[in-house]
């Protein structure tokens, strides 16, 4: 006797559903192909027909056949972990410093009087103003690129971090104090909530400037990295070189803004779900 099996009884497995982008997200993907697109077919045509001599300017497939060989053969891979490595710990030193700073200045009127009109003076020096005497300093090695890279990342941090705390609504603030918030709980639960977009946006700034100040600082100064890519084909006339290694150095850049923008919109899902 065979048994029958009621399909009605069986168990509902739950198909996984892919993530659906809304009309506005394919609209922004969509407007942001065109131009880089149209750059990359201009390109192609002014090598096609040659209006820059191709020592110049060489056409994308010969960037792109470099770009294969640079991977393959490790140069690339090594010089942007060198590269990666160098800007990670300089930001991370520069944005620690600028954290500190920023809420120091922003929770303590003492601490901002005394500190403040030092640090707007120290804001207004490039990161590269400081290299003749950081050479002095510490020389050429590793030192001078993780402290220019801090510097860089240090300021637009401090800034945002300051400006943050400082703008805070004062409701909030009143609020609380009808509730008999301890200083603890004002700062925990109110104070840094509120505050915390416009850090992150001195976060998202300082690690952007650190990736500029990286590309500058090795430019000037590296025997490593893509910076001294670019400095090295360009000493031997190999522009295809330079251009897959500023391919890469923009390619990355955007990623990581492109990283912070997912992890912000991921730690700020509860201020869309209070709202």
């Amino acid at each position: 006797m065979t048994a029958r099996i009621e399909t009605s009884t069986l168990p509902a497995f739950a198909v996984p559903r892919l993530p659906s982008l809304s009309h506005a997200a394919v609209t922004r993907l969509a407007l942001s192909w065109p131009l880089p697109l149209a750059v990359l077919l201009l390109w192609h045509l002014a090598a096609t027909f040659e209006w820059l001599p191709p020592q110049i300017l060489p056409p994308p497939a010969v960037v792109a056949t470099t770009f294969v060989d640079l991977v393959r053969t490790g140069e690339l891979p090594d010089n942007l972990w060198i590269s990666l490595g160098r800007v990670l710990a300089g930001f991370a030193a520069g944005g620690a410093a600028g954290l500190v700073l920023g809420v120091a200045m922003g929770l303590s009127p003492t601490t901002r009087d005394v500190l403040y009109p030092s640090f707007r003076a120290i804001a207004q020096v490039p990161s590269l103003g400081w290299l003749p005497l950081l050479m002095l300093l510490v020389g050429l090695g590793e030192a001078l690129k993780i402290i220019l890279i801090a510097k860089a990342a240090f300021v637009p941090v401090a800034l945002n971090t300051y400006q943050g705390l400082r703008g805070v609504p004062t409701r909030y603030i009143e609020v609380a104090r009808v509730y008999r918030f301890t200083r603890w709980q004002l700062l925990v639960k109110v104070v840094f909530p509120a505050a915390f977009p416009q850090v992150w946006n001195g976060v998202r700034y300082g690690l952007t400037h650190a990736w500029l100040a990286l590309v500058a600082v090795e430019l000037l100064a590296s025997s490593e990295g893509l910076g001294f890519m670019i400095v090295y084909g360009r000493q031997l006339y190999q522009l295809d070189v330079v251009l897959a290694a500023v391919v890469v150095v923009g390619t990355v850049g955007y990623l990581l803004d492109r990283l912070l923008t997912v992890l912000e919109q991921r730690l700020l899902r509860w201020r869309h779900d209070a709202f």
